[in-house]
């Protein structure tokens, strides 16, 4: 098909483009949830970085174009799962500031769930 449009993510180059990257974040993810949960805890960088490159994924699905590559809605629903229970777990340990556990954990919730019907809607 080579172009279909003159946007900078309507050609077959942009659509692979998009396919490696999008490949890559979910890599990560799946790493991150695979290995040791210590990694997910709200301290250290896996467990700051899975919610941001969800929130990566969620940009990339909502625009729509071609090439973008996504877990399956149960696949994010079982990370989240995972993730919120290290979170739970830890998140005391670290002594936050009144209300921010309670308003983070909104956050990282609605970051999982809005990648999850994201993905179901495509």
């Amino acid at each position: 098909m080579g172009t279909w449009g003159s946007g900078n993510f309507d050609s077959d180059t942009a659509a692979d483009h998009l396919s490696v990257l999008t490949a890559r974040l979910v890599r990560e993810v799946e790493d991150a949830m695979g290995g040791d949960p210590v990694e997910l805890e709200p301290d250290e960088y896996w467990g700051v970085a899975v919610p941001c490159n969800l929130e990566v994924l969620h940009v990339l699905a909502s625009k729509g174009w071609v090439g973008v590559e996504l877990p399956a809605a149960a696949t994010v629903e079982a990370w989240k799962a995972t993730f919120l229970a290290v979170w739970d777990a830890r998140i005391d340990g670290l002594e936050p500031a009144p209300g921010h556990k309670e308003q983070r954990r909104t956050v990282l919730e609605r970051t999982f769930d809005q990648l999850a019907e994201a993905i179901r809607a495509r």
